[in-house]
C-alpha cells in the first residue's frame, strides 16, 4: 500500500469501475501488480499485527497473497496463497517455494483441505463480489477455523487519495470502501459469526520510538483508535451442535471443604453421554482428604475419582485435574458450593450447542444473598470486569467466578500456547480466560445464582489477592492489548 520513499509509476485508471466485469478484473489485477511489489515497511507492520492473532506453524490459506512476503512472514507450517495477478504468483512461487500459490480470482478459487486460519488481508477494495468470495472461504473452514480480515479505515480515504496525488502512495483501481457495518453484514449473510475486531496501525511509516508509541499504545486508546489505518476482524463459521453427544468431566478443587463433601457427592447432575467427577484435594489442614476417601469408597463409582494436588493454588489444582480428565467437556466447580451444582447443565448447553467455546460464569447478574459477597469485593469485581473486557476484547462480566467450562479440544489449544503468557496465574481463571481470548475463542457469559458459603472460610484474601489481580491485569494488557 505505502511505498518506501519510492515514486510510483504512471498508472491511469477510470474514476469509476467500468460496466464490464472482465474489464474491471483486468484493471484490478494490473493495479495489484504495480501496488503490491513494494511497501516493505508497511508489510512488516501488518505482519506484526497479524502475528498477534495467528501463531507460527499454523495452516494458513491467504486470500490476496500478493508476492508471498506476508504469508512467509507468518511462518506457517502449511501456507497456501490465492492471488489473481499472475506475475505476483510467479514471484511468490520463486521466492517462497516451500509454500503453494495459485492464480485465481478471489471469488473463484478451488482449494482442497481445511485450514487453521484464512487470512484476507487488504483485498476488500479489489473484490468484485464479497459474498461469492466468502462462500468459497466457507469450504476451506472447519468449526475451529478462524477467518482474519484486515480492511482499510474509511477515515484514511482522503489521506490516501492525497498521498497518491503526491505520488507517495501507489495508485489503485479498486474503489469499494467497506465500512465496519458492511463487513459485519457480509459475515452474517454468508454464515460467519464475528468474534472480535480491533484497530491497528496509527502511524504506518517507521520512525524509532514514535512508531512504537503510536502503533502499540495510542492505537488502542479511545479516540485514537478511530484514526487507525486498519480494522482487523476475526470470525468463525456459524456454530453447530457438537456431535455425538459429548461427555463431561466436572473438576472440583477442594481445600478445607470437608463439610461440603456430602452435598457435592449427591448434587452433581448427570450430563452428556457420561459425567465424570474428579476431586482434587489441595493439602487441607482439616479432614477433607479423609472425608473424600470415605465418600468415594462408599459410592463405589469409577466415574468418581480423587487425586492429591501436587502443588499449591487453584491453578495448579485445575491443571492436575484436567490432565486426568476423560470427558469431552471440562467443567470447574468450586467446592464451597456458593454456585450450586444444578447450574452446570446450562453451561453444558452453551458449549455442547456450539454457541460458546468457553462458558464463563457470572455472579453479577442475579441478586445475591445478603452475605454472599462483601461490598468492597463487589466493587472490585465490577471494576475488574470492565477492565478485563477492555483488555480481552470480548465482554466478560465476571472474571473471578470459579465456574468455567470449555471443551477438551479448546483446553488443549490453550495449553499448547501457554508459553505466550508464561507461569503467571495462581488463580487458574486468567490462564484460561487469557488463553481463550488470545486464540479468539467464543467466550460466553452464563449467569449463576451466587449464594452464601455455609461451611468453612473463604480462601480469598481481599487485599493480597486484589494486588495479584492488578498484576493479572497488567500481564493481560501487555500481552493482549498493547502488544
Amino acid at each position: 500500500m505505502m511505498t518506501d520513499q519510492s515514486k510510483s509509476p504512471d498508472l491511469v485508471f477510470p474514476a469509476d469501475p467500468p460496466g464490464s466485469e472482465s474489464t474491471w478484473r483486468s484493471k484490478s489485477r494490473m493495479s495489484r501488480s504495480g501496488r503490491l511489489a513494494s511497501g516493505v515497511r508497511y508489510k512488516n507492520s501488518l505482519i506484526r499485527c497479524i502475528r498477534n492473532i495467528i501463531p507460527k506453524c499454523s495452516r494458513i490459506l491467504h486470500i490476496g497473497s500478493g508476492d508471498g512476503s506476508l504469508l512467509s512472514g507468518l511462518e506457517p507450517e502449511v501456507g497456501v496463497g490465492v492471488e489473481p495477478a499472475l506475475d505476483l504468483v510467479d514471484k511468490a512461487t520463486a521466492d517462497y517455494p516451500q509454500y503453494s500459490f495459485h492464480s485465481s480470482e478471489f471469488e473463484g478459487f478451488e482449494i482442497e483441505g481445511k485450514f487453521d486460519f484464512v487470512l484476507i488481508a487488504d483485498v476488500l477494495l479489489d473484490v468484485y463480489d464479497i459474498d461469492a468470495m466468502m462462500r468459497k472461504v466457507r469450504v476451506a473452514c472447519s468449526p475451529d477455523t478462524r477467518v482474519v480480515v484486515t480492511n482499510y479505515s474509511q477515515v484514511w480515504r482522503p489521506i490516501l487519495k492525497f498521498l497518491r496525488f503526491l505520488r507517495i502512495a501507489r495508485p489503485r483501481f479498486g474503489n469499494t470502501w467497506f465500512s465496519p457495518g458492511d463487513v459485519r453484514s457480509a459475515f452474517e449473510r454468508t454464515g460467519f459469526q464475528l468474534l472480535s475486531e480491533r484497530c491497528e496501525v496509527l502511524f504506518p511509516s517507521r520512525l524509532p520510538i514514535v512508531s512504537s508509541l503510536f502503533n502499540r499504545f495510542l492505537s488502542q486508546l479511545p479516540v485514537f483508535r478511530w484514526f487507525c489505518l486498519h480494522r482487523i476482524y476475526v470470525a468463525r463459521l456459524d456454530p453447530e451442535p457438537i456431535t455425538p453427544k459429548p461427555s463431561v468431566t466436572v473438576l472440583v478443587p477442594a481445600r478445607n471443604e470437608s463439610g461440603n463433601i456430602p452435598r457435592l457427592m449427591s448434587e452433581v447432575p448427570e450430563m452428556g453421554s457420561f459425567t465424570e467427577v474428579i476431586f482434587v484435594e489441595g493439602n487441607s489442614t482439616d479432614d477433607t482428604w479423609e472425608v473424600l476417601q470415605e465418600a468415594i469408597a462408599q459410592r463405589n463409582d469409577p466415574l468418581y475419582r480423587l487425586i492429591k494436588q501436587p502443588g499449591k493454588g487453584k491453578g495448579d489444582a485445575v491443571r492436575a485435574g484436567f490432565a486426568e480428565a476423560r470427558g469431552d467437556i471440562l467443567m470447574i466447580l468450586d467446592a464451597d458450593l456458593t454456585v450450586a451444582p444444578d447450574m452446570l447443565p446450562r453451561f453444558y448447553e452453551a458449549v455442547s450447542s456450539g454457541r460458546a467455546e468457553f462458558a464463563n460464569g457470572t455472579r453479577l447478574v442475579y441478586q445475591m444473598h445478603d452475605r454472599a459477597m462483601r461490598f468492597l469485593n463487589l466493587l472490585g469485581n465490577h471494576f475488574f470486569a470492565k477492565a478485563f473486557t477492555y483488555v480481552m476484547g470480548q465482554p466478560i462480566r465476571d472474571t473471578l467466578c470459579g465456574t468455567k467450562v470449555l471443551t477438551r479440544e479448546s483446553y488443549n489449544k490453550i495449553v499448547a500456547n501457554r508459553d505466550f503468557f508464561g507461569e503467571f496465574d495462581p488463580f487458574g481463571d486468567f490462564d484460561l480466560l487469557f488463553g481463550a481470548a488470545r486464540l479468539n475463542m467464543k467466550i460466553l457469559d452464563v449467569p449463576v445464582r451466587y449464594g452464601e458459603r455455609v461451611y468453612g472460610e473463604t480462601n480469598i484474601s481481599r487485599f493480597r489477592h486484589g494486588t495479584l489481580l492488578f498484576r493479572m491485569l497488567f500481564v493481560g494488557a501487555r500481552k493482549l492489548k498493547f502488544r
